[in-house]
């Protein structure tokens, strides 16, 4: 009898043993636009399950959230948005989501410039929103990103840490790479014309001059006034080229270089990142690929 106990019991307890062990649940995270999930995915590791309400080559400026996005956001743990006015929409979409997730803005710890006004002295916010174009200031997102995690995950605190460290040891990398691959251009040659004004801390940070028709933002619509004026500074100051971007029409970058002489570059990226098997999938990959067009049209 003690032995058929045994064996019953064995018999009960045999699935439980050979099961494996419960899968962790992944923390889900949700962020605004492309750029910030990449930042999210290289802290989180395999702890995390991201989304990203703008999608590859979409642009946060103008984007509009649908009701499926509302669902997004109230399944999410933690949402990452930039900040510094770069997505308007956001604050009331969050309002009317209803939703209470832990938020995290990535650039309030950036190293910030002042936007500037357009030539009607309006302003599209007191900060310029595109801080990541410095890679210094994406070594400061991803210590947010880092720190926002542990707190929605505590459990995970040593592998976001770790994580976070090796990816910013990437990001010092590539920034040498950068700072190298600007200074092969002649000095001289240092100015390019993009779309919308994405650049300014590329610009601070590694010495190309950029001019854009547009402002910081793409809601705004560049004025023929303007577009002669960039005309005319293309050609006063030989500025080499003009560079399409990834969020942008291009029909207005065309314009400029027909006009101006000016030769059209490669398409940058400034907003977004391209799909996942483009030349810019990760934010690495996309500052590569910008530097590499860059130096590609402005060396002799």
């Amino acid at each position: 009898m003690r032995i058929l106990r045994y064996v019953i019991t064995l018999m009960i307890l045999l699935p439980t043993l050979a099961a494996p062990a419960a899968a962790q649940e992944k923390v889900k995270v949700l962020a605004t636009f492309s750029i910030l999930a990449d930042f999210a995915r290289q802290v989180g590791g395999d702890r995390v399950q991201v989304s990203s309400l703008v999608g590859p080559n979409g642009d946060a400026h103008v984007f509009q959230p649908s009701p499926a996005d509302a669902r997004k956001v109230a399944e999410a743990k933690l949402v990452i948005l930039n900040g510094l006015g770069l997505e308007g929409w956001f604050e009331r979409f969050i309002k009317a989501s209803g939703a209470k997730p832990q938020l995290v803005i990535a650039a309030q710890h950036a190293r910030l410039i002042a936007a500037g006004k357009d030539e009607h002295g309006h302003s599209h916010g007191s900060y310029d929103p595109h801080a990541w174009q410095d890679i210094g200031n994406a070594k400061a997102y991803v210590a947010d990103i880092r720190d926002g995690l542990s707190t929605a995950d505590p459990a995970g605190k040593d592998a976001y840490a770790a994580n976070a460290a090796a990816y910013i040891a990437k990001l010092d990398a590539l920034d040498a790479e950068v700072k190298a691959a600007v200074a092969a251009i002649p000095a001289a040659r240092r100015k390019v014309i993009t779309t919308h004004d994405a650049f300014a801390y590329f610009a601070k940070a590694y010495g190309i001059k950029f001019i854009a028709p547009q402002g910081v933002s793409t809601e705004s619509e560049a004025t023929a006034r303007d577009v002669a004026r960039i005309i005319r500074q293309v050609k006063a100051e030989k500025v080499p080229a003009v560079f399409l971007e990834n969020v942008s029409d291009d029909r207005l970058i065309q314009r400029i270089a027909k006009e101006s002489g000016a030769k059209i570059g490669g398409k940058v990226f400034s907003d977004a990142l391209s799909e996942p098997t483009g030349p810019a999938g990760t934010y690495l990959d996309m500052m590569r690929n910008n530097i590499r067009e860059f130096s590609a049209a402005l060396k002799p």
